[in-house]
Protein backbone atom coordinates (compact mmCIF):
# COMPACT_ATOMS: atom_id res chain seq x y z
CA UNK A 1 0.00 0.00 0.00
CA UNK A 2 1.31 3.45 -0.93
CA UNK A 3 0.70 6.48 1.31
CA UNK A 4 0.03 9.63 -0.68
CA UNK A 5 1.12 12.98 0.74
CA UNK A 6 -0.27 16.32 -0.44
CA UNK A 7 2.14 19.26 -0.36
CA UNK A 8 0.49 22.67 -0.48
CA UNK A 9 2.22 25.62 -2.14
CA UNK A 10 1.15 28.99 -0.72
CA UNK A 11 2.40 31.41 -3.36
CA UNK A 12 2.50 35.02 -4.42
CA UNK A 13 3.74 35.85 -7.92
CA UNK A 14 6.15 32.92 -8.38
CA UNK A 15 5.79 30.26 -11.03
CA UNK A 16 9.32 29.09 -11.87
CA UNK A 17 10.37 27.19 -8.75
CA UNK A 18 6.85 25.81 -8.00
CA UNK A 19 6.79 24.31 -11.50
CA UNK A 20 10.29 22.92 -11.03
CA UNK A 21 9.53 21.49 -7.61
CA UNK A 22 6.36 19.78 -8.86
CA UNK A 23 8.11 18.37 -11.93
CA UNK A 24 11.02 16.91 -9.95
CA UNK A 25 8.67 15.26 -7.45
CA UNK A 26 6.66 13.75 -10.30
CA UNK A 27 9.78 12.43 -12.02
CA UNK A 28 11.15 11.06 -8.76
CA UNK A 29 7.96 9.06 -8.23
CA UNK A 30 7.17 6.94 -5.16
CA UNK A 31 9.95 6.33 -2.63
CA UNK A 32 10.43 3.93 0.25
CA UNK A 33 10.45 5.08 3.84
CA UNK A 34 13.05 3.90 6.37
CA UNK A 35 10.69 1.07 7.38
CA UNK A 36 10.07 -0.07 3.79
CA UNK A 37 6.68 1.64 3.44
CA UNK A 38 5.86 3.29 0.11
CA UNK A 39 5.19 7.01 -0.25
CA UNK A 40 4.03 9.16 -3.17
CA UNK A 41 3.69 12.93 -3.40
CA UNK A 42 1.30 15.39 -4.98
CA UNK A 43 1.42 19.17 -4.96
CA UNK A 44 -1.34 21.74 -5.08
CA UNK A 45 -1.35 25.52 -5.20
CA UNK A 46 -3.37 26.74 -2.24
CA UNK A 47 -6.26 29.11 -2.79
CA UNK A 48 -7.32 31.71 -0.24
CA UNK A 49 -10.89 31.39 1.00
CA UNK A 50 -12.93 31.44 4.22
CA UNK A 51 -12.11 28.61 6.62
CA UNK A 52 -13.73 27.23 9.74
CA UNK A 53 -11.41 26.81 12.69
CA UNK A 54 -12.67 23.22 12.89
CA UNK A 55 -11.97 22.40 9.24
CA UNK A 56 -9.53 19.54 8.67
CA UNK A 57 -6.88 20.50 6.08
CA UNK A 58 -6.00 18.14 3.26
CA UNK A 59 -2.31 19.06 3.30
CA UNK A 60 0.45 17.21 5.10
CA UNK A 61 3.07 19.91 4.50
CA UNK A 62 2.86 23.52 3.30
CA UNK A 63 5.63 25.59 1.73
CA UNK A 64 4.68 29.16 2.54
CA UNK A 65 5.86 32.08 0.42
CA UNK A 66 2.98 34.46 1.08
CA UNK A 67 1.84 34.71 4.68
CA UNK A 68 4.71 36.88 5.87
CA UNK A 69 2.78 39.83 4.43
CA UNK A 70 -0.73 38.48 3.78
CA UNK A 71 -2.58 38.11 7.08
CA UNK A 72 -5.48 35.85 6.10
CA UNK A 73 -3.32 32.88 5.04
CA UNK A 74 -1.03 33.55 8.00
CA UNK A 75 -3.89 32.90 10.39
CA UNK A 76 -4.81 29.76 8.41
CA UNK A 77 -1.22 28.54 8.79
CA UNK A 78 -1.34 29.10 12.55
CA UNK A 79 -4.57 27.15 12.73
CA UNK A 80 -3.42 24.13 10.67
CA UNK A 81 -0.09 24.01 12.48
CA UNK A 82 -1.43 24.29 16.02
CA UNK A 83 -4.64 22.28 15.62
CA UNK A 84 -3.85 19.78 12.87
CA UNK A 85 -0.10 19.19 12.96
CA UNK A 86 0.53 20.30 9.37
CA UNK A 87 4.27 20.72 8.78
CA UNK A 88 5.19 24.25 7.69
CA UNK A 89 8.13 25.83 5.95
CA UNK A 90 8.35 28.25 7.87
CA UNK A 91 6.66 28.63 11.24
CA UNK A 92 4.30 31.64 11.27
CA UNK A 93 4.76 31.98 15.02
CA UNK A 94 8.20 33.59 14.61
CA UNK A 95 7.31 35.96 11.78
CA UNK A 96 7.90 39.00 13.96
CA UNK A 97 11.52 37.90 14.27
CA UNK A 98 11.64 38.08 10.47
CA UNK A 99 11.49 41.85 10.99
CA UNK A 100 15.27 41.63 11.62
CA UNK A 101 15.25 43.37 15.00
CA UNK A 102 14.50 40.32 17.15
CA UNK A 103 16.91 38.27 15.07
CA UNK A 104 19.67 40.81 15.74
CA UNK A 105 18.92 40.71 19.45
CA UNK A 106 18.90 36.92 19.59
CA UNK A 107 22.19 36.47 17.77
CA UNK A 108 23.88 39.20 19.81
CA UNK A 109 22.63 37.38 22.92
CA UNK A 110 24.29 34.20 21.62
CA UNK A 111 27.59 36.00 21.10
CA UNK A 112 27.75 36.38 17.32
CA UNK A 113 29.66 39.29 15.81
CA UNK A 114 26.69 41.41 14.77
CA UNK A 115 27.86 44.97 13.92
CA UNK A 116 26.96 47.73 16.37
CA UNK A 117 23.27 48.52 15.77
CA UNK A 118 20.92 51.22 17.14
CA UNK A 119 17.15 51.49 16.63
CA UNK A 120 15.98 55.09 16.31
CA UNK A 121 12.37 56.37 16.57
CA UNK A 122 10.25 57.16 13.52
CA UNK A 123 11.17 60.35 11.72
CA UNK A 124 7.45 60.97 11.22
CA UNK A 125 4.83 59.51 13.57
CA UNK A 126 2.71 56.86 11.88
CA UNK A 127 -0.74 57.87 10.74
CA UNK A 128 -2.56 57.25 14.00
CA UNK A 129 -3.93 60.02 16.19
CA UNK A 130 -3.04 58.18 19.40
CA UNK A 131 0.54 57.65 18.26
CA UNK A 132 0.92 61.31 17.35
CA UNK A 133 -0.23 62.28 20.84
CA UNK A 134 2.13 59.76 22.47
CA UNK A 135 5.07 60.85 20.32
CA UNK A 136 4.47 64.50 21.12
CA UNK A 137 4.25 63.84 24.86
CA UNK A 138 6.73 61.03 25.47
CA UNK A 139 9.25 60.78 22.62
CA UNK A 140 12.49 62.02 24.11
CA UNK A 141 14.58 64.35 21.93
CA UNK A 142 17.79 62.67 20.79
CA UNK A 143 20.98 63.64 19.00
CA UNK A 144 21.14 61.68 15.75
CA UNK A 145 24.61 63.01 14.99
CA UNK A 146 25.95 61.85 18.34
CA UNK A 147 24.60 58.33 17.75
CA UNK A 148 26.22 58.20 14.33
CA UNK A 149 29.51 59.49 15.67
CA UNK A 150 29.51 56.85 18.39
CA UNK A 151 28.85 54.07 15.85
CA UNK A 152 31.32 55.62 13.42
CA UNK A 153 31.10 56.37 9.73
CA UNK A 154 30.48 54.76 7.34
CA UNK A 155 27.27 53.19 8.54
CA UNK A 156 24.03 51.87 7.08
CA UNK A 157 20.51 53.08 7.69
CA UNK A 158 17.97 50.37 6.96
CA UNK A 159 14.41 49.49 7.96
CA UNK A 160 14.07 47.21 10.95
CA UNK A 161 11.66 45.13 8.86
CA UNK A 162 13.40 45.55 5.52
CA UNK A 163 13.65 43.23 2.58
CA UNK A 164 14.87 43.35 -1.02
CA UNK A 165 17.18 46.28 -0.07
CA UNK A 166 14.15 48.54 0.48
CA UNK A 167 15.13 51.82 2.12
CA UNK A 168 18.80 50.86 2.65
CA UNK A 169 21.30 53.74 2.54
CA UNK A 170 25.06 53.76 3.00
CA UNK A 171 25.88 56.82 5.09
CA UNK A 172 29.27 58.50 4.84
CA UNK A 173 28.72 61.79 6.68
CA UNK A 174 26.24 63.91 8.64
CA UNK A 175 24.60 65.38 5.54
CA UNK A 176 23.81 61.93 4.15
CA UNK A 177 22.66 60.82 7.60
CA UNK A 178 20.03 63.56 7.87
CA UNK A 179 18.94 63.23 4.26
CA UNK A 180 18.34 59.49 4.71
CA UNK A 181 16.57 59.94 8.04
CA UNK A 182 14.32 62.67 6.61
CA UNK A 183 13.46 60.35 3.70
CA UNK A 184 12.66 57.44 6.01
CA UNK A 185 9.28 58.99 6.89
CA UNK A 186 7.17 56.37 8.68
CA UNK A 187 9.73 53.58 8.34
CA UNK A 188 11.35 52.49 11.60
CA UNK A 189 15.11 52.47 11.04
CA UNK A 190 18.24 50.82 12.34
CA UNK A 191 21.62 52.48 12.18
CA UNK A 192 24.29 49.81 11.76
CA UNK A 193 28.05 50.01 11.61
CA UNK A 194 29.41 49.32 8.12
CA UNK A 195 31.98 46.52 7.91
CA UNK A 196 34.96 46.90 5.60
CA UNK A 197 34.66 43.43 4.11
CA UNK A 198 36.53 41.26 1.64
CA UNK A 199 33.70 38.87 0.77
CA UNK A 200 29.92 39.03 0.91
CA UNK A 201 28.48 35.54 1.36
CA UNK A 202 24.83 34.57 1.12
CA UNK A 203 23.82 31.18 2.52
CA UNK A 204 20.61 29.55 1.37
CA UNK A 205 19.45 26.89 3.83
CA UNK A 206 16.71 24.37 3.14
CA UNK A 207 16.19 21.91 5.96
CA UNK A 208 19.47 20.21 6.81
CA UNK A 209 21.37 21.54 3.79
CA UNK A 210 23.06 24.86 3.10
CA UNK A 211 24.61 26.35 -0.02
CA UNK A 212 26.99 29.27 0.51
CA UNK A 213 27.24 31.54 -2.52
CA UNK A 214 29.46 34.49 -3.31
CA UNK A 215 27.16 37.49 -3.47
CA UNK A 216 27.88 40.72 -5.36
CA UNK A 217 25.37 43.30 -4.07
CA UNK A 218 26.58 46.02 -6.44
CA UNK A 219 25.61 43.94 -9.50
CA UNK A 220 22.17 43.67 -11.12
CA UNK A 221 20.07 40.81 -9.73
CA UNK A 222 20.90 38.35 -12.52
CA UNK A 223 24.64 38.73 -11.80
CA UNK A 224 24.71 38.91 -8.01
CA UNK A 225 25.34 35.20 -7.40
CA UNK A 226 28.82 34.46 -8.73
CA UNK A 227 29.71 30.88 -9.61
CA UNK A 228 32.75 30.38 -7.38
CA UNK A 229 33.42 27.11 -5.60
CA UNK A 230 36.40 28.12 -3.45
CA UNK A 231 35.93 31.72 -2.33
CA UNK A 232 36.05 30.88 1.40
CA UNK A 233 38.68 29.08 3.40
CA UNK A 234 37.45 25.79 4.93
CA UNK A 235 37.43 27.31 8.42
CA UNK A 236 35.49 30.42 7.40
CA UNK A 237 33.14 28.32 5.28
CA UNK A 238 32.33 26.14 8.29
CA UNK A 239 31.63 29.21 10.43
CA UNK A 240 29.35 30.75 7.80
CA UNK A 241 27.34 27.52 7.53
CA UNK A 242 27.16 27.18 11.31
CA UNK A 243 25.81 30.71 11.73
CA UNK A 244 23.04 30.10 9.21
CA UNK A 245 22.11 26.76 10.76
CA UNK A 246 22.15 28.27 14.26
CA UNK A 247 19.75 31.03 13.21
CA UNK A 248 17.39 28.51 11.63
CA UNK A 249 17.42 26.05 14.51
CA UNK A 250 16.91 28.86 17.03
CA UNK A 251 13.82 30.27 15.29
CA UNK A 252 12.57 26.99 13.73
CA UNK A 253 13.11 28.32 10.20
CA UNK A 254 13.70 25.65 7.59
CA UNK A 255 13.72 27.72 4.41
CA UNK A 256 15.83 30.82 4.98
CA UNK A 257 18.82 32.80 3.75
CA UNK A 258 21.64 34.38 5.74
CA UNK A 259 23.97 37.19 4.71
CA UNK A 260 27.43 37.42 6.24
CA UNK A 261 30.39 39.69 5.62
CA UNK A 262 33.88 38.20 5.77
CA UNK A 263 36.78 40.45 6.68
CA UNK A 264 40.00 38.47 6.85
CA UNK A 265 39.06 35.51 9.03
CA UNK A 266 36.26 37.34 10.87
CA UNK A 267 32.63 36.62 10.00
CA UNK A 268 29.91 39.23 10.64
CA UNK A 269 26.24 38.26 10.19
CA UNK A 270 24.26 41.26 8.94
CA UNK A 271 20.92 39.89 7.68
CA UNK A 272 19.58 36.46 8.50
CA UNK A 273 15.81 36.64 8.75
CA UNK A 274 14.09 36.01 5.45
CA UNK A 275 10.59 34.59 5.29
CA UNK A 276 10.78 34.35 1.51
CA UNK A 277 14.39 33.61 0.45
CA UNK A 278 15.38 34.09 -3.15
CA UNK A 279 14.98 30.88 -5.15
CA UNK A 280 14.16 32.48 -8.51
CA UNK A 281 15.62 30.83 -11.58
CA UNK A 282 16.57 34.22 -12.99
CA UNK A 283 18.76 35.10 -10.00
CA UNK A 284 19.98 31.71 -8.69
CA UNK A 285 20.65 30.37 -12.24
CA UNK A 286 23.53 27.86 -11.72
CA UNK A 287 22.41 27.16 -8.15
CA UNK A 288 18.73 26.67 -9.03
CA UNK A 289 18.98 22.86 -9.50
CA UNK A 290 20.63 22.51 -6.08
CA UNK A 291 17.86 24.56 -4.44
CA UNK A 292 15.13 22.46 -6.05
CA UNK A 293 16.84 19.20 -5.06
CA UNK A 294 17.29 20.38 -1.48
CA UNK A 295 13.63 21.44 -1.25
CA UNK A 296 12.43 18.11 -2.63
CA UNK A 297 14.75 16.19 -0.31
CA UNK A 298 13.66 18.01 2.85
CA UNK A 299 9.94 17.73 2.08
CA UNK A 300 10.24 14.03 1.26
CA UNK A 301 12.29 13.37 4.39
CA UNK A 302 9.78 15.21 6.61
CA UNK A 303 6.85 13.24 5.23
CA UNK A 304 8.29 9.73 4.97
CA UNK A 305 9.80 9.87 8.48
CA UNK A 306 6.71 11.50 10.01
CA UNK A 307 8.79 14.37 11.39
CA UNK A 308 6.63 16.43 13.70
CA UNK A 309 6.54 20.23 13.71
CA UNK A 310 8.20 21.91 16.68
CA UNK A 311 6.41 25.10 17.69
CA UNK A 312 8.24 25.70 20.98
CA UNK A 313 11.60 27.45 20.59
CA UNK A 314 13.35 26.12 23.72
CA UNK A 315 15.68 29.11 23.61
CA UNK A 316 17.16 28.33 27.03
CA UNK A 317 19.18 25.50 25.43
CA UNK A 318 21.04 28.11 23.39
CA UNK A 319 21.24 30.72 26.14
CA UNK A 320 22.88 28.24 28.50
CA UNK A 321 25.69 27.84 25.99
CA UNK A 322 26.02 31.61 25.58
CA UNK A 323 26.23 32.03 29.36
CA UNK A 324 28.67 29.18 30.03
CA UNK A 325 31.83 30.77 31.47
CA UNK A 326 35.16 29.85 29.96
CA UNK A 327 33.91 28.82 26.53
CA UNK A 328 35.69 30.38 23.57
CA UNK A 329 33.79 31.70 20.55
CA UNK A 330 34.76 28.66 18.47
CA UNK A 331 33.72 26.27 21.26
CA UNK A 332 30.32 27.93 21.46
CA UNK A 333 29.91 27.64 17.70
CA UNK A 334 30.70 23.92 17.89
CA UNK A 335 27.97 23.39 20.48
CA UNK A 336 25.51 25.54 18.52
CA UNK A 337 26.25 23.41 15.45
CA UNK A 338 25.46 20.25 17.45
CA UNK A 339 22.17 21.78 18.64
CA UNK A 340 21.27 22.68 15.06
CA UNK A 341 22.15 19.18 13.83
CA UNK A 342 19.94 17.73 16.54
CA UNK A 343 17.02 19.96 15.54
CA UNK A 344 17.34 19.11 11.84
CA UNK A 345 18.00 15.43 12.60
CA UNK A 346 20.91 15.75 10.19
CA UNK A 347 22.42 12.30 10.67
CA UNK A 348 19.13 10.55 9.94
CA UNK A 349 18.46 12.90 7.01
CA UNK A 350 21.76 12.11 5.29
CA UNK A 351 21.46 8.43 6.10
CA UNK A 352 18.00 8.30 4.51
CA UNK A 353 19.09 10.08 1.35
CA UNK A 354 22.28 8.01 0.97
CA UNK A 355 20.23 5.31 -0.73
CA UNK A 356 18.16 7.69 -2.87
CA UNK A 357 20.61 10.44 -3.80
CA UNK A 358 21.87 8.81 -7.00
CA UNK A 359 18.32 8.41 -8.28
CA UNK A 360 17.43 12.02 -7.53
CA UNK A 361 20.69 13.28 -9.06
CA UNK A 362 19.93 11.42 -12.26
CA UNK A 363 16.33 12.70 -12.36
CA UNK A 364 17.37 16.35 -11.93
CA UNK A 365 20.30 16.17 -14.35
CA UNK A 366 18.15 14.55 -17.04
CA UNK A 367 15.46 17.20 -16.58
CA UNK A 368 17.75 20.25 -16.51
CA UNK A 369 19.59 18.98 -19.60
CA UNK A 370 16.36 18.40 -21.52
CA UNK A 371 13.78 20.41 -23.47
CA UNK A 372 11.17 20.66 -20.69
CA UNK A 373 13.53 22.64 -18.47
CA UNK A 374 14.54 24.84 -21.37
CA UNK A 375 10.87 25.66 -21.97
CA UNK A 376 10.56 26.65 -18.30
CA UNK A 377 13.67 28.81 -18.62
CA UNK A 378 12.35 30.59 -21.71
CA UNK A 379 8.87 31.17 -20.26
CA UNK A 380 10.41 32.52 -17.03
CA UNK A 381 12.58 34.98 -18.95
CA UNK A 382 9.55 36.10 -20.95
CA UNK A 383 7.56 36.71 -17.76
CA UNK A 384 10.33 38.65 -16.00
CA UNK A 385 12.10 40.75 -18.64
CA UNK A 386 10.87 43.13 -21.36
CA UNK A 387 10.67 41.77 -24.89
CA UNK A 388 13.85 43.44 -26.15
CA UNK A 389 15.86 41.65 -23.43
CA UNK A 390 14.48 38.13 -23.95
CA UNK A 391 17.28 36.90 -26.20
CA UNK A 392 19.99 38.31 -23.96
CA UNK A 393 18.73 36.76 -20.74
CA UNK A 394 17.76 33.47 -22.34
CA UNK A 395 21.34 33.10 -23.58
CA UNK A 396 22.71 34.21 -20.19
CA UNK A 397 20.71 31.64 -18.23
CA UNK A 398 21.29 28.87 -20.76
CA UNK A 399 25.01 29.41 -20.48
CA UNK A 400 25.03 29.16 -16.68
CA UNK A 401 22.75 26.12 -16.62
CA UNK A 402 24.83 24.45 -19.34
CA UNK A 403 27.83 24.95 -17.06
CA UNK A 404 25.92 23.25 -14.24
CA UNK A 405 24.99 20.34 -16.53
CA UNK A 406 28.62 19.83 -17.59
CA UNK A 407 29.95 19.98 -14.04
CA UNK A 408 27.18 17.80 -12.66
CA UNK A 409 27.74 15.22 -15.42
CA UNK A 410 31.44 15.14 -14.57
CA UNK A 411 30.74 14.89 -10.84
CA UNK A 412 28.34 11.98 -11.23
CA UNK A 413 30.68 10.27 -13.67
CA UNK A 414 33.47 10.27 -11.06
CA UNK A 415 31.30 9.61 -8.02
Amino acid sequence: MTTRHLIGLLLGTEDDWPSAFTEILARLGPVSGPDGSQHAFDTERITIEPFSLRDRPRYDLVIDRLAYWYYHPREWLKKVSMMDGVYLLNSPFTFQSMEKHAAYCAMMRLGLKVPDTVLVPFKNPIDNSRYAYTAARYNKPFDLDAIAQRIGYPLFMKPYDGGAWRGVSRIRNAAELHAAYDASGEMLMHLQKAIDYDIFARSLSIGAETMVMRFQPDQPMHARYAVDHSFLSPEVGTEVVTIGRLVNAFFRWEFNSCETLVSGEEVYPIDYANACPDVALTSLHYYFPWAMKALVKWCVFVLVTDRRPRLDLETDRFFRVADEPGLSYSERLDIYRDLADAYFDSARYYDYWAGLQARLDEVVLDWVAGPDFDRLLVSTVQSVYPTHEHDRFTAHLRGLLDLWVREETARLGTA
